[in-house]
């Protein structure tokens, strides 16, 4: 018997634009995220959703308060005409993702001691691409050393996109790896994502969100 649907809760005002929707088979709201993007709730009654490729997802919360969320983010490729400094501008998309993720949880109630971290992602999933996915991994896991925020469960790597939902009220998080992909959706999106990166790493005032 399929549960009764409660009212959807209500979100927090900075994430109105973010999709939201019943999940039939998880009997739960949820709310999807897609590549740049990123949700942080304060409901006991909400998961995030989202479907990775190269990209990677922190996955942060409270685990005293259940306020938490998560992100969905790439670093820029390399350009032929990309200055010396690339590497530093390219790696603030990965901070900009990750800051703007913790900075909400604390400013909604969050403490920093009580952070939890799982993350997942990075798989090489499109042949002809440098594995960026590897250099998501690796930024990724310098950035929580280096903020001194320890990392409880990652499932990162491989070759397979991923389906992932996430439930930061209890800290629970679901990844169904794909084995096969029926359509070119999820690559689509992503090169669309990379292109758009590509052109911005030299810009100057980067705003990913």
């Amino acid at each position: 018997m399929t549960a009764q649907r409660p009212p959807q809760p209500d979100c927090l005002a900075d994430f109105r634009h973010v999709n939201r929707y019943w999940d039939r088979s998880h009997n739960s709201w949820a709310a999807k995220i897609l590549p740049g993007e990123y949700y942080v709730t304060v409901q006991q009654d909400e998961a995030i959703a989202t479907t990775l490729g190269s990209c990677v997802s922190a996955c942060i919360r409270d685990k005293v308060f259940g306020i938490g969320g998560m992100n969905h983010f790439m670093l820029p490729l390399k350009s032929e005409h990309a200055s010396d400094d690339w590497m530093d501008s390219a790696t603030r998309y990965g901070s900009y993702a990750m800051e703007h993720l913790i900075n909400d949880i604390l400013k909604n109630g969050g403490n920093r001691k009580n952070l939890e971290v799982k993350l997942t992602g990075g798989g090489r999933i499109m042949k002809n691409m440098s594995d960026v996915g590897a250099r998501n991994i690796e930024f990724v896991l310098e950035y929580l050393q280096t903020e001194n925020i320890d990392v409880l469960v990652e499932d990162l790597g491989d070759i397979y996109p991923r389906k992932v939902m996430y439930y930061p009220a209890t800290g629970r998080l679901r990844v169904k790896r794909l084995r096969s992909m029926h359509n070119e959706t999820l690559i689509q999106r992503e090169q669309a994502y990379q292109h758009e990166l590509d052109v911005q790493p030299d810009s100057g005032g980067i705003e990913l969100f």
